[in-house]
């Protein structure tokens, strides 16, 4: 006699003594959630993912709801979804900065020392885009601004954007972004967030702005909680060998900071690249970014992730494909960021941005984008065993 494998699955556990006689049978630890699909919440897409775990346990996980599809300019709002489980479920979805038709986004979230959440973001007039603005073809009111808010109760409700950009941003400087993905606390108390930036072409040349080795990466530095800003190190070395761009941190267990950036179509090799701070953040040493070609993939954001524990490793997440975005993959090194080696491949579906956040001991999160048959249909929430690394 043939019986329903929920059934068959219920007696072998009540003979176990695994549940009670009667008891429904348990669902196993989710995995794999969804908190945003294309489409969905009156918006086309949800692109750049940000994630944190707040002091509670909540976890915060932050994108920008695009509404005009794709593009990075347009009507873009920086949203949020919380989860209370550790990432199974998702509540609705909460509005955190809504400017108009304006563009809002690259979440760069924290959580500092006293629990609350410190969220940098940047701005810029929906008309604006990216090429306008490193042509400096906008006003300053309707190029890159940075904002910072806050949250006191594990991202329930948010305080009104304040703008950082007088003390955040170099005159000289035209396109920038905040993160995307989480920022640091050190265990100094000190606020790390990577940003970058585009420079205006020095007096006399006949460069648009537009070409990429004007972009470069810095650090925003915070000492007393997020309420007051300033910069850091400024990698403005633009000759086009090594153009810094999007970058992640994570401080190590002997309290270095880890800098990795995105190399954006500069002549080093690889896509990828990175640096070693002994201050903070504050400088680089030995003042500039170097290759990183032992991670290999696309010209895309990545995020790194230092786990706690002893001989733990720090963790790269981003595509593995070196031609496409595609293949999430989670990176590991043993040597302090020196080298990187593949531990576990996610998927080998399309997939872009990412971000990374440790749950508890034993279990890693990864929030990034993916999808059946392009990178931008969902962003999806991994719980990984930590075990599974290796």
């Amino acid at each position: 006699m043939n019986r329903p494998l929920a059934l068959t699955t219920t007696v072998v556990l009540v003979m176990l003594g695994a549940v009670p006689a009667g008891a429904a049978p348990q669902p196993s630890r989710c995995d794999s959630s969804v908190p945003y699909r294309a489409g969905t919440d009156g918006y086309s897409a949800f692109r750049i993912p940000a994630v944190v775990q707040a002091r509670g346990g909540t976890l915060l996980a932050f994108a920008e709801g695009r509404k005009g599809g794709l593009s990075d300019a347009g009507d873009i709002d920086l949203v949020l979804k919380r989860s209370t489980d550790g990432g199974c479920t998702w509540g609705p979805l909460q509005m955190v900065y809504d400017s108009g038709p304006n563009t809002s986004g690259n979440p760069a979230p924290v959580v500092t020392a006293t629990g609350r959440v410190v969220l940098l973001s940047t701005y810029n007039a929906g008309t604006a885009t990216e090429a306008q603005i490193m042509r400096g073809e906008v006003t300053p009111e309707q190029s890159r601004r940075v904002f910072v808010q806050h949250s006191d109760d594990e991202g329930r409700t948010w305080s009104t954007p304040t703008e950082l950009t007088a003390s955040a941003k170099q005159p000289t400087w035209r396109w920038y972004a905040t993160g995307p993905g989480h920022a640091l606390r050190l265990r100094t108390g000190r606020l790390v967030v990577p940003a970058n930036h585009s420079s205006a072409p020095p007096a006399g040349s006949t460069d648009a702005g537009t070409e990429a080795k004007y972009y470069g990466a810095h650090s925003l530095l915070s000492d007393d909680g997020g309420e007051t800003w300033r910069i850091g190190f400024v990698d403005g070395v633009y000759d086009g060998y090594l153009n810094s761009n999007e970058s992640t941190a994570a401080e190590l267990p002997d309290g270095r900071v880890y800098f990795n950036t995105r190399e954006h179509n500069g002549t080093a090799p690889g896509n990828r690249a990175d640096a070693i701070s002994l201050d903070g953040g504050a400088t680089l040493t030995p003042g500039y970014y170097r290759p990183q070609a032992t991670i290999v993939g696309p010209v895309v954001q990545g995020s790194v992730l230092q786990l706690s524990g002893k001989n733990a490793p720090l963790v790269y997440s981003g595509p593995a494909d070196p031609a496409a975005r595609a293949a999430m993959t989670l990176r590991v090194s043993r040597d302090g960021g020196v080298t990187f080696t593949p531990a576990l491949p996610l998927s080998g579906l399309p997939a872009a941005y990412s971000d990374l956040v440790q749950l508890d001991g034993a279990t890693l999160g990864v929030l990034y984008e993916t999808g059946d048959l392009g990178a931008n249909e969902t962003i999806t929430f991994r719980r990984v065993p930590v075990r599974a690394l290796g």
